[in-house]
């Protein structure tokens, strides 16, 4: 019999927000091993593969939370309010700076982000949620995604030239966040949490709703384990035509990193929730408060990188140089241990609330 609260969903969440932290904290950014890094252009990294995980938790999430739940003005109402909620701390984030006059320039703000996307996956996927059977959210994943490849594919520029996947003025998704977001943006030409790649993670949201709903019923990880394969394969196959793509959020993309996180929580999923199995409850503690964490992670690394202890160093260089920079070891690995430090910190910091009974609802 399947529990009603399954510890393999916080317990993947937990890790992927450990994983988020490890590969944004690293001591220096000179000197990273290649898998914490995002791929250049194309491509698939490990550290590609967390943001979709977390759009595909909050998925699956949204199954438990609405599952008994019908459309109704309250629900609408703590829908939009959870969604303010996380774009307001993703603009605070992109806002604050620890020095007078706290602020940062208007003009230059970035508009869009991490937790701004999270917000607007989740209010758009829940919506639907309450509206549609399984069968109609699979058909809008699927519509997602193939409208999305015929749009950077096959449909001419304003200007008339072909629409490239490349990073290039003639890439609808950069096109579209050049015009509409102009300076609001995280590169002059780009920004990886863009408007019209929203869309296709709206798709990466929904995936985990069809797997929330396979979940309430699951007997044994086979099913897990067939949908991942599947999705790897069709991920891997249109990659040849619409390459696996994290900052455009291509079709190819949603499929890939979607089997990834279906074979993953299978594999938790059969150790925790059917053998019964210890294991990963130090990432349960972190996943019951996933996006305080986060949050608190990326004010306090802001504020680390922009506060100066000296004309040359601020908090951040100055805790790697003194405390982690050894010669005995790499720059790479000495990196790597700062950024393990960071992340014990704050498994610790979930461990407290946890046991302390602090739920943090965002």
């Amino acid at each position: 019999m399947i529990k009603k609260r399954i510890e393999s969903v916080d317990i993947l969440r937990g890790i992927t927000i450990c994983a988020m932290i490890l590969v944004n904290t690293p001591g220096t950014w000179s000197a990273v091993y290649p898998p914490l890094l995002h791929a250049e252009w194309h491509g698939l990294t490990p550290t590609d593969l967390i943001f979709p995980f977390f759009l595909f938790i909050v998925g699956i999430s949204i199954f438990f939370a609405y599952k008994y739940k019908n459309p109704s003005k309250n629900i609408y109402k703590k829908i939009a309010i959870r969604s303010l909620k996380l774009i307001g701390l993703g603009l605070f984030l992109n806002l604050f700076i620890p020095y007078f006059p706290f602020l940062k320039d208007f003009e230059t703000l970035r508009f869009l982000g991490v937790l701004q996307r999270i917000g607007i996956v989740f209010f758009i996927s829940a919506i639907l949620y309450l509206h549609f059977n399984w069968r109609v959210l699979a058909g809008i994943t699927v519509s997602i995604l193939i409208i999305y490849w015929v749009l950077l594919g096959f449909i001419s520029m304003p200007n008339g030239t072909l629409p490239t996947f490349n990073r290039a003025p003639n890439n609808w998704a950069m096109y579209i966040d050049s015009n509409i977001l102009g300076k609001h943006m995280w590169q002059p030409d780009y920004d990886p949490e863009g408007l019209l790649s929203t869309i296709p993670s709206i798709a990466s949201c929904l995936i985990g709703v069809l797997i929330g709903t396979l979940l309430d019923q699951l007997k044994n990880v086979k099913p897990l384990l067939l949908i991942s394969l599947v999705f790897l394969v069709l991920g891997y196959t249109l990659n040849v035509w619409f390459p696996i793509n994290k900052a455009i959020w291509s079709s190819s993309f949603v499929l890939a990193t979607s089997g990834w996180a279906t074979l993953i929580l299978a594999g938790i999923y059969y150790l925790v929730d059917i053998k019964n199995i210890k294991f990963g409850g130090v990432f349960k503690y972190v996943g019951m408060n996933a996006i305080t964490i986060y949050f608190l992670s990326s004010f306090i690394s802001k504020t680390f990188y922009l506060t100066k202890v000296s004309e040359t160093e601020n908090i951040h260089s100055f805790l790697f140089k003194n405390m982690y920079a050894q010669s005995f070891f790499s720059t790479e690995f000495s990196s790597l241990l700062y950024a393990i430090t960071v992340v014990v910190f704050y498994v610790l910091l979930g461990y407290i609330l946890f046991k302390k009974k602090i739920f943090i609802k965002v």
